[in-house]
């Protein structure tokens, strides 16, 4: 069952500690599927950036690793969470490993599917995720107000976030 909205969420961060989304209320949120192995994995260092520079301004970044595509993210909490420290000095909230499609798929990336149809080259619209480093922008009120495939950098979202702080 898909959640009525993203406040009424929860999920686990790296450590299996219980995170609610109602701590989001009034934040704009960008939510990525992430992963230690893909060609997209330097994208922690420009989320980190973007992060650090807007944090202060109300964007929060949630970071959810996923094995989900080729197995590129096999590491444990631990080692997920020491990886994207050591080598891209993330502190922005990494959470537990989840899947983003299929009958296992988190209830986050239910809902967040549910919101905002990502445009495919061959077959129009899919709700499902294509790859590691997939985005989604949420304004202020919960809403999803855009989707972003792999290939756009954070850098390229910059506009957009500033649009809606």
């Amino acid at each position: 069952m898909t959640a009525q909205n993203l406040y009424s969420l929860t999920a686990n961060n790296i450590k299996g500690q219980k995170f609610n989304f109602d701590e989001l209320k009034g934040k704009t949120v960008l939510i990525v599927n992430v992963a230690s192995k893909c060609g997209y994995t330097n994208q922690y260092g420009g989320l980190q950036k973007l992060y650090e520079k807007y944090h202060s301004r109300g964007l929060e970044i949630l970071g959810f690793p996923c094995n989900q595509f080729l197995w590129q993210e096999p590491g444990n909490g631990d080692e997920i969470q020491s990886f994207c420290t050591l080598n891209y000095g993330v502190n922005f909230p990494i959470m537990e490993k989840i899947e983003v499609n299929g009958s296992g798929a988190s209830p986050v990336y239910d809902y967040l599917k549910s919101q905002k149809d990502q445009p495919g080259k061959l077959f129009g619209r899919t709700r499902d995720v294509k790859w590691n480093f997939e985005k989604f922008l949420i304004d202020k009120n919960g809403n999803v107000v855009n989707r972003f495939g792999s290939s756009f950098t954070p850098q390229q979202l910059e506009a957009e976030i500033e649009k809606i702080l």
